[in-house]
């Protein structure tokens, strides 16, 4: 393995976009990805397939990743992936945990914009970067702070807050247009 990883790292200017090239960096990262994301998440989050979804969107991204780069984005991408699902499990959990609430106080009126209300937000979350929703998510909705966001992420807190804030203008421009 580590002689592989040495070939691989003796010529800086191979392509990922090649067949072989990419094999090499599946066989060398594939299984260290796996039990990143393994240990990290747990086995019930499905870490092999995020894998593969990682590899998948490496590929679809070859001619814009380096060589160099390519361990990173894998990680990067699946980590990010991860957290985009926790942050699915937790607010699904959230909504499934709170009581129904049925007042007769509400007209159906009010009921049907509030629907609607939260099929414009839905909506516009789905049409924010990645980058941004994981960073929203995880403050609006997990409640962490930005500090505890940058280090989960390994960004800066500027960047994340530059993400937050980037994410509350683009949403708010979002459904301003939908109403």
């Amino acid at each position: 393995m580590q002689t592989q990883l040495d070939s691989m790292s003796d010529n800086s200017s191979k392509n990922v976009c090649h067949e072989s090239v990419y094999e090499q960096l599946f066989r060398a990262h594939s299984k260290d990805l796996h039990d990143f994301l393994y240990y990290k998440y747990g086995a019930s989050n499905n870490p092999g397939d995020v894998v593969q979804e990682a590899f998948i969107k490496l590929w679809k991204n070859c001619a814009k990743v380096p060589f160099e780069k390519a361990r990173g984005f894998l990680f990067t991408v699946a980590n990010n992936k991860m957290l985009n699902e926790l942050s699915k499990q937790k607010t699904a959990l959230k909504f499934q945990k709170e009581p129904q609430k049925i007042s007769t106080s509400v007209t159906p009126e009010f009921q049907l914009e509030e629907k609607q209300f939260e099929e414009k937000l839905e909506w516009a979350l789905a049409q924010l970067s990645e980058a941004q929703r994981v960073a929203f998510m995880l403050n609006r909705v997990e409640g962490k702070k930005h500090k505890e966001i940058a280090e989960l992420l390994d960004i800066s807190t500027k960047a994340v807050e530059k993400r937050i804030y980037g994410a509350l203008a683009k949403l708010k421009q979002l459904i301003q247009e939908k109403i």
